[in-house]
């Protein structure tokens, strides 16, 4: 499939796309015309192919230089009526969180969706945390795809509630949504107005508390409201229903493996499907569990919805047995799979879990540790960093490496064993620092360059303010590397993807901007 196609089908028309690709898809049909990111794995790919479609979709697009700047740009963009579209990996949210958190407070005009890509298992992050959770403190709703076709649906669903409710909408996927794959159906491109206008109205937009006080106020007042609108939304719904005394309650992907065991095992159970997870909808999930026994909680990757509803049946004094992570029937870590599920199912119901054959393996597959591609700058600069503290006869013991997110991690594998700490964007510098003051070691801290723009320049200004003797070594390669390539500010273009460059290796492609 090209990627131009995206644009260029036409309503009852199907492509075969990733769930980010459908992202993008549904920004479009949804009227979008504002969209930024900070590049970050499993969400990259929405970027990549939006940077190769915006300007001819008639679409602004920026790869921002962190996630906080991203958000802000669209909470602008939406704040003057435009709708707008921002996303990012889930710790992408942690940057973002201070805005993130204010904007649940002033809210928009035009829709806004903040695409959240959590990464359970841990497949290329450093945490595995569940953004619901980030949403719930916001007090921001949630819609959770199962699949592309929801993924592109939902975008349209969540701009209409942005909308109706002037508030962002927090899009949850998780890395097997993102990366799956599925036939999608298209429905009509929606042409939005392209300019906007910003209405003066400083107690809405000012934050400053006396305000923040009354807007407190109409946030909890939001969410009461939509929270009716989740006890009637289409996107929650009871899937399979009969005569069980047995039920699901799920979400996500995990809505996908219990669909595979229950049509594998022919079961007989009560399955409700939640798309909009929060505000939980109360009263639809009393009505599903009238005349249920047990229910089982099926999500990923903390028990939210678990809470909820052991929050529900305290409170209306209901006997209903629930199985979930927190008594231990379902894992509470890492990603699940339908051997997960079933496994955990036949805690519950009984079911031959034998007629499923076994595939036995004598010989484990090799392990196969990422390590700098053949030809990445960051060899040779490693190396030479290595060879210079060998020449300088510095035991191992006496020098710390404060390393950074990005390619040049992988200087933790041999031959190297040069990345003794490293936590989040930008804290190599932070954590050299530190290390300066608190011992007398040597430091040496590694950034690239994409992560110094992101988040590398506070701490490098408080390194030299309060002189803490670091030597801080930034890793320019022009790009964007670990993510795919994307272009940043050492490179003086916006928004172009993939990088083209000339013989002498600079970047030859120009500005894309509508």
């Amino acid at each position: 499939m090209k990627v131009e196609e995206i644009l260029e089908k036409k309503k009852n028309e199907k492509l075969f796309l990733l769930g980010n690709e459908a992202a993008v898809r549904g920004a479009l049909e949804a009227g979008v015309s504002f969209t930024s990111t900070y590049p970050g794995t499993p969400s990259s790919e929405i970027g990549n192919v939006l940077a190769k479609i915006a300007k001819k979709a008639g679409v602004y697009f920026e790869f921002s230089v962190n996630e906080k700047v991203a958000l802000e740009v669209s909470a602008a963009a939406a704040a003057s009526g435009l709708r707008s579209f921002v996303f990012m990996k889930h710790v992408g949210l942690n940057v973002a969180a201070d805005s993130f958190m204010s904007t649940a407070y002033t809210g928009v005009r035009g829709g806004m969706i903040i695409l959240s890509a959590d990464d359970p298992s841990m497949h290329s992050s450093q945490n595995e945390q569940d953004n619901r959770l980030m949403a719930q403190l916001a007090g921001i709703p949630v819609l959770e795809p199962s699949n592309p076709q929801e993924v592109k649906d939902f975008m349209k669903y969540g701009i209409e509630i942005s909308e109706q409710f002037e508030i962002p909408v927090l899009m949850r996927t998780t890395t097997r949504v993102s990366h799956m794959r599925s036939v999608v159906q298209l429905d009509c491109i929606k042409t939005e107005k392209k300019e906007g206008f910003f209405k003066k109205e400083e107690k809405r937009f000012n934050i400053a508390p006396a305000y923040a006080k009354g807007l407190r106020k109409a946030l909890i007042e939001k969410h009461h409201q939509i929270e009716k609108v989740a006890n009637d939304s289409p996107i929650n719904r009871i899937v399979n229903h009969c005569d069980s005394k047995t039920g699901i309650i799920t979400s996500g992907a995990s809505y996908n493996y219990v669909m595979d065991i229950v049509n594998e095992y022919s079961l007989q159970i009560n399955i409700l499907k939640l798309g909009l997870s929060y505000p939980f909808p109360r009263e639809l999930v009393k009505k599903f569990l009238s005349g249920i026994d047990k229910v089982m909680i099926i999500e990923e990757v903390e028990p939210v919805i678990e809470k909820e509803v052991l929050a529900l049946l305290g409170q209306e004094c209901k006997q209903i047995t629930v199985h979930g992570k927190l008594d231990g029937t379902f894992p509470r870590i890492y990603e699940y799979h339908p051997d997960i599920i079933a496994e955990s199912m036949a805690k519950v119901i009984d079911f031959n879990l034998s007629k499923k054959a076994e595939i036995k393996i004598d010989l484990a597959p090799p392990l196969r540790p990422p390590v700098l591609c053949p030809g990445c700058p960051h060899r040779s600069s490693i190396y030479a960093i290595k060879k210079a503290v060998r020449s300088l006869k510095i035991k191992d013991e006496d020098i710390i490496y404060s390393n950074d997110i990005g390619c040049y991690t992988l200087a933790m594998q041999p031959p190297y064993h040069m990345a003794d700490y490293c936590i989040c964007m930008g804290s190599s510098i932070g954590i050299g620092s530190g290390m300066a003051k608190a011992t007398k070691q040597k430091i040496v801290s590694l950034i690239g360059d994409s992560t110094f723009f992101h988040a590398g320049i506070p701490p490098l200004i408080n390194a030299v303010h309060n002189r803490a003797n670091i030597m801080v070594v930034v890793l320019d390669n022009s790009i964007t590397a670990m993510t795919g390539g994307q272009p940043n500010p050492s490179i003086h273009i916006t928004s172009v993807f993939p990088c083209e460059y000339n013989e002498s290796n600079t970047c030859v492609a120009g500005s894309q901007r509508f």
